[in-house]
C-alpha cells in the first residue's frame, strides 16, 4: 500500500481512496496535503465508500470537520480540514474520537504528529500552471501520490 502511484484520473483517485478504505482500521489517521483541486475529497469519498460509511462525504471547509457513521458495523470516518488551524492544540481541541475512527485530516501535517503515534502521509502532487480548455472545461491532470507511514502501525 505504501509508495508512489500515478493517478491519471479523479476516477482512479477514488479507486485509490476505496483500496485505502478496505484496509484501514480504527484508530488509523490520515495526512493528506497537496493543492487546492489536488483530489484530497475525492479520495477521501472512495475512502469513505471503502469503509462503508453513511455519506455524502463532503469537503469539511467551513465546518472544520465531518463524522460519518459507518453503515456496516465498522468504524466511524472523521473528515477533518485543518486548513484554518494554527496548531495541535486547536486540531485537539475539536475532541476526535481517534482510537474508534478512521481520520483523515487535510492541511494536517505539522499537526497530527503531536497527537497520534501513528499517521500515514498521503502527498498529492499535481503539475501547476496547466489551463483548461474552453471555458467551464475542468482540465483532467495527472497526479503523483506518495504514501509514507509513520510509527508503529505503518512499520511492518
Amino acid at each position: 500500500m505504501l509508495g508512489v502511484r500515478a493517478i491519471e484520473t479523479p476516477e482512479q483517485m477514488h479507486e485509490l481512496g476505496l483500496e485505502l478504505g478496505r484496509a484501514l482500521r480504527a484508530g488509523d489517521v490520515l495526512v493528506l496535503t497537496g493543492p487546492l483541486g489536488a483530489g484530497k475529497t475525492t479520495l477521501t469519498r472512495g475512502i469513505g465508500e471503502g469503509l462503508g460509511v453513511r455519506g455524502p462525504v463532503t469537503s469539511p471547509t467551513f465546518v472544520l470537520a465531518r463524522t460519518h457513521p459507518s453503515l456496516v458495523d465498522g468504524p466511524l470516518l472523521v473528515h477533518v480540514d485543518a486548513y484554518r488551524l494554527n496548531s495541535a492544540v486547536e486540531l485537539d481541541d475539536l475532541d476526535i474520537d481517534f482510537p474508534h475512527s478512521v481520520v483523515v485530516v487535510e492541511w494536517g501535517a505539522g499537526m497530527i504528529e503531536d497527537l497520534v503515534d501513528s499517521w500515514l502521509d498521503v502527498v498529492i502532487e499535481r503539475p501547476e500552471g496547466s489551463t483548461a480548455g474552453e471555458l467551464g472545461d475542468e482540465l483532467v491532470e495527472p497526479r503523483t501520490v506518495t504514501l509514507t507511514g509513520h510509527g508503529p502501525r505503518w512499520s511492518a
